[in-house]
């Protein structure tokens, strides 16, 4: 079982909490907004939460996966928008581990340095002299208004044929338009909205493979295949929606009290509630942790052991998020009317719990590609 090292994160969970009282003060603004304000993601920059992937050598903290994980979880539970910026920006700190080291450095020298990603090939790149020429919208740009760089996922085109597969091209700011598309019901705060180059060039040594990109730092964390390490990135922002929920009914429950006079923690079914989101949160938790053990025990073994370790990952991570959803739903059901008004922390959860297993990265479908294996069939899908 992966262990934690409490000392390696002690400051960002500590950075964590003291951003409570900034992100109450303006937590109105998110959803008005659609978006982080800049004084809180000044804060979360400060505390060093979008570099948590980054090489040692360039002076990062180089995280765990469990490591990572439990402080996008303590995010989360904060709030969930917080939590997904983090995982999301935190989580790509890790392209310093596959870009030349001299281009790395440069681009995380900046202390604001914050880069944006999207996953769906909907760009396409021509090769041209020195690099690519690349067009493409992506959605869920994650962040959007605070980046730096950003990610695009584009396909090689040969003429008229689409030939090779994805890479991952990097535009600076001022190649990119951004497009107001993120009006949505949950994770508002995230602004996730559309950005589009067209016609960008992209220098070779700003692009890299998706799907098997070559580690240029020593890490374990860079050797973990791409289709892998995404979503678990994200995957600790459901949980930490789901812990903060529990955490935010428990102290409603001491308080609130039913029709009948009495307080809601002395009701049994109340009691079962927390007590089976316990057992949820802590099997999600195990199950990861197990899952990506198994992982790391076979990133050197054959493709059959390494594709089995694959596909369990990815349904821990589904099942993670189910869990997560359905913990949130029980407990918000246990709270009563008290729960759909805006100034509860529950409505604000139920909301954003739904976006964000609404991602790819924690689809179901997962369970369709482990089966398969397990039935000695071939996974049906090409990116899992």
């Amino acid at each position: 079982m992966l262990a934690i090292t409490p000392s390696r994160i002690a400051g960002h969970l500590d950075a964590i909490e003291k951003l409570a009282p900034l992100v109450e003060e303006h937590r109105a603004s998110f959803d008005r907004d659609r978006r982080l304000p800049e004084v809180v993601f000044r804060a979360m920059t400060d505390a060093g939460l979008f570099r948590l992937w980054l090489p040692a050598a360039m002076g990062g903290p180089e995280l765990s996966p469990v490591e990572f994980m439990k402080v996008v979880e303590a995010a989360s539970a904060l709030e969930g928008s917080i939590g997904w910026i983090v995982a999301n920006g935190g989580g790509m700190s890790r392209i310093a581990g596959y870009l030349p080291e001299p281009i790395a450095r440069e681009w995380f020298a900046d202390p604001c340095a914050f880069v944006v990603s999207a996953t769906g090939a909907v760009g396409s790149a021509t090769p041209v002299a020195g690099g690519y020429s690349v067009t493409g919208r992506w959605p869920f740009g994650s962040g959007a208004s605070h980046a730096t760089r950003f990610m695009g996922l584009a396909a090689v085109s040969d003429g008229n044929n689409i030939s090779r597969p994805p890479r991952c091209y990097y535009f600076s700011r001022d190649q990119v338009t951004i497009h107001d598309t993120w009006h949505v019901s949950g994770l508002r705060g995230t602004g996730s909205s559309d950005f589009e180059v067209n016609d960008a060039f992209v220098a070779a040594e700003h692009t890299h493979d998706f799907i098997a990109p070559a580690p240029t730092q020593p890490g374990t964390i860079y050797r973990i295949p791409g289709l892998s390490i995404f979503p678990w990135s994200i995957t600790g922002a459901p949980l930490g929606i789901a812990s903060g929920v529990m955490a935010a009914f428990t102290k409603s429950a001491t308080q609130k009290r039913a029709r009948q006079g009495i307080l809601l923690m002395d009701r049994e079914m109340v009691q079962s509630a927390l007590g089976r989101a316990e057992a949820i949160l802590g099997a999600a938790r195990a199950f990861l942790a197990e899952a990506m053990t198994g992982l790391l025990a076979v990133l050197d073994d054959d493709r059959d052991h390494l594709q089995r370790a694959r596909a369990r990952l990815r349904i821990a991570c589904a099942y993670a998020a189910e869990g997560s959803s359905s913990i949130v739903q029980m407990l918000t059901s246990e709270a009563g009317a008290s729960a759909i008004f805006e100034n509860s922390a529950l409505e604000r959860a139920g909301r954003d719990i739904n976006a964000a297993v609404k991602h790819i990265a924690v689809s179901p479908q997962s369970y369709i590609v482990a089966g398969r294996l397990h039935l000695g069939l071939d996974p049906g899908a090409m990116r899992f």
